[in-house]
């Protein structure tokens, strides 16, 4: 290192000194394989037969809404990554725009939702069952299942250990053999033989109802599996022009997955096996849906390829998770949420090494109480599809900044985006249902102790009076939509019913997005030299 660069290391402050060593390596490729890779994880293996269950042959409509929605909530992330690049950005922007009682909420979101990598080696270790058989015990992990689980958390975040350069260049790899597999599988698939009619047989086209492809959304897992599309955006700080690169390489990666996913959801459609269907899509189930329907189908050859990929998929989502807990857990030190050494970066590789070892600790705790792929994506997605919610309202009070500090206008119509976005942020958390929100939404409840006892260690804070009154939209967010989905059809009581149960929290969200952007836009003004 050269004596210029440890005076200027010596001078600048202390966040500066970190953020400098993250290294601009990635470009529209490597991101759009970070998106790709973060999407298509264990949700192509399960969440075709989930959103089947669920709401028949019209789940494909579910996949492009989720496709639709997710695109339209990612157009607000789109223009925040090109506009503030930012090592975990998703977690820096709503700390700006709302003030510490909301960065906090959020960040503590974030921190739990590192179960969602848990979630990934869950559904490698439900495929892995096939070859040996003591993974599981029951439901759960046995003591042998989770050795092997705690080892393979271990391997990712070893491999995360070295430069970005090398993280994307292993990630585009992995990526191109989770592109091969499912469209090998989906032609063999319809080469093995398909069953005409299967879209109105069996109880016609919606045989649930179409207020079931709204349950499909999230209980089916396919917002989990269009989940991850956000994840360049926290690699915008190591991005070479994020501005151009970014909006690119996010939606690129949507389209590619979404695309895929139809695919694979009209294979699974017309080629189950009659004799399986006497009691309707709900009566189809497989511990390991597409590999057990090779075998039921003669593809022997298939069934092998796809228990490889079953390690391979949700492996590489795992991989690319383990570098967003360390963005997300190094931008949450820098925002106080946790203690500033841990957004420490290695001079050496431009990686932080000590975000990586907390979020180890996360993710095997998190592999100790649930059992079940489907449980575990439930509940961690719901939490952070919280970060879609608080970034539509930074892209709004970011715009309103009448110093200088607005958005940068890639995306054309973003004064009424944002709200559509919040809006439907809203609908993805309420439409999880309420056995997975009355877990969720208290545990995110629970961050408030989090911002109390920061009030200590961080001196420069403004008054508690202010911080309460600037962030309190959320508090209530969070309360009234737990309420709310204990009124509503989505597993809650029926107290509020169908189609009303929506139409009430679009609107209650509505009026929140509104109170949060006054709110925010009005301090605006206070400094923000040390967040």
């Amino acid at each position: 290192m050269s004596d210029r660069q440890v005076t200027g290391e010596a001078v600048a402050p202390p966040v500066l000194v970190q953020e400098r060593r993250l290294r601009r390596d990635l470009g529209f490729w490597g991101l759009t394989a970070i998106g790709f890779s973060n999407i298509v994880g264990s949700g192509w293996l399960f969440a075709a037969m989930y959103a089947a269950q669920t709401a028949g042959p019209a789940a494909l409509l579910s996949w492009v809404g989720a496709g639709l929605l997710c695109g339209l909530v990612a157009l607000v992330m789109i223009e925040l990554g090109a506009s503030r690049p930012e090592g975990g950005g998703t977690v820096r922007w709503p700390l700006y725009a709302s003030g510490r009682l909301v960065g906090t909420l959020v960040g503590w979101s974030v921190l739990l939702s590192v179960g969602g990598t848990a979630a990934e080696i869950s559904a490698i270790m439900q495929y892995a069952d096939h070859y040996l058989p003591d993974i599981y015990h029951g439901h759960s992990l046995s003591a042998f299942g989770l050795g092997i689980a705690v080892a393979l958390s271990v391997v990712l975040t070893a491999l995360n250990w070295f430069t970005v350069r090398a993280f994307a260049r292993l990630n585009n790899l992995v990526s191109i053999f989770k592109i091969v597999v499912p469209v090998i599988t989906v032609i063999a698939l319809f080469a093995s033989g398909w069953h005409s009619g299967r879209l109105t047989d069996h109880g016609g086209f919606a045989p649930y109802g179409y207020a079931a492809c709204l349950s499909a959304l999230a209980g089916g897992g396919i917002v989990y599996s269009v989940n991850g599309f956000q994840a360049p955006l926290d690699f915008s700080g190591e991005t070479r022009n994020p501005r151009r690169t970014i909006p690119a390489s996010v939606l690129t990666g949507i389209g590619l997955a979404v695309l895929m996913y139809l695919a694979l959801q009209l294979a699974f459609l017309f080629t189950v096996p009659e004799h399986l269907l006497g009691h309707g899509w709900q009566g189809v189930s497989f511990e390991s849906p597409f590999g057990q329907l090779a075998l039921i189908l003669n593809l022997h050859w298939l069934s092998s390829l796809l228990y490889a990929d079953a390690v391979v998929s949700p492996g590489g989502s795992a991989y690319v998770g383990v570098a967003l807990d360390a963005r997300h857990t190094y931008a949450l030190a820098k925002n106080r949420t946790i203690p500033r050494a841990f957004m420490h970066v290695s001079p050496r590789y431009g990686i932080p090494h000590r975000a990586l070892l907390l979020n180890l600790a996360v993710i095997v705790v998190f592999l100790l109480p649930f059992g079940g792929w489907q449980h575990i994506v439930s509940v961690m997605g719901d939490m952070y599809l919280l970060i879609y919610a608080a970034s539509a309202v930074a892209a709004a009070v970011f715009r309103a900044d009448p110093d200088g500090g607005g958005m940068a206008g890639w995306v054309p119509g973003l004064r009424w985006i944002a709200p559509v976005s919040f809006v439907v942020s809203s609908e993805f958390v309420y439409w999880s249902g309420w056995h997975d929100l009355r877990l969720a939404l208290p545990l995110v409840l629970a961050g408030l102790l989090i911002f109390l006892a920061m009030r200590r260690s961080v001196p420069d804070d403004a008054p508690l009076l202010t911080e309460l009154r600037t962030g309190a939209w959320l508090v209530v967010y969070l309360t009234v939509l737990t309420a709310l989905s204990w009124l509503g059809t989505f597993k809650g009581s029926g107290r509020l019913p169908a189609p009303y149960d929506s139409f009430t929290v679009a609107i209650f969200a509505l009026a929140v997005f509104f109170w949060a952007v006054r709110s925010g836009t009005s301090q605006l003004g206070r400094s923000r030299t040390d967040l």
